[in-house]
Formats: structure tokens, C-alpha cells, sequence
């Protein structure tokens, strides 16, 4: 299964306090199961965005359905798909 990342972030007004934000995350986990993938990390994040997500899912159609998942619970999401390191060359063609 490929791997997907995404970076979410919490509209405040949405939670009253880290409590509830840690409850939805319980929750984003079964939707993901749900869908058949599999949440592999998730952390809060210090920077530019509040947390990531990585999990596995069999294509992109379900990881937009996590990213829509995400967003029902108030959050704003960015996702993309990962590569390991070590199969990047088989992705890129020599010059």
C-alpha cells in the first residue's frame, strides 16, 4: 500500500481544549480503518502546521477520503504521497 502524508491544521474555535483535539484523533484513526488504510505516525507539529499524519492506503481516492475524514473534525489538510529514500531511483529515469 502506498503511503501518505497529511499535514493538518486545527481551527481553534473549533476546540474548547487539547483534551477534545486528543479525542478526534481516536476518532480520525477509525475513519481511516474504515477505509481500509492504516494510520502508521501521528504527532504534533511545531512550525507551519499543527500535526501530520502518516498512514497507508490503497490509492489516492482513499487518502483524499482521509483528508476529507480530517476535515469534517475541523481541520484544514494538505496531503500528499511518500517515497522511501532508497526506491527513489527506480522513480527517476538516468540523464
Amino acid at each position: 500500500m502506498p503511503t501518505y502524508m497529511t499535514l493538518a491544521d486545527v481551527h481553534e474555535q473549533e476546540f474548547q481544549n487539547p483534551q477534545e483535539l486528543a479525542t478526534v484523533w481516536g476518532d480520525v484513526a477509525a475513519d481511516i480503518e474504515e477505509i481500509g488504510g492504516e494510520l502508521r505516525h501521528s504527532y504534533a507539529v511545531m512550525g507551519a502546521h499543527d500535526f501530520v499524519l502518516i498512514y497507508e492506503v490503497d490509492d489516492s481516492a482513499d487518502a483524499m477520503q482521509v483528508a476529507i475524514a480530517a476535515e469534517r473534525y475541523g481541520m484544514d489538510t494538505t496531503s500528499m504521497q511518500l517515497f522511501p529514500i532508497d526506491r527513489l531511483s527506480e522513480l527517476v529515469e538516468d540523464i
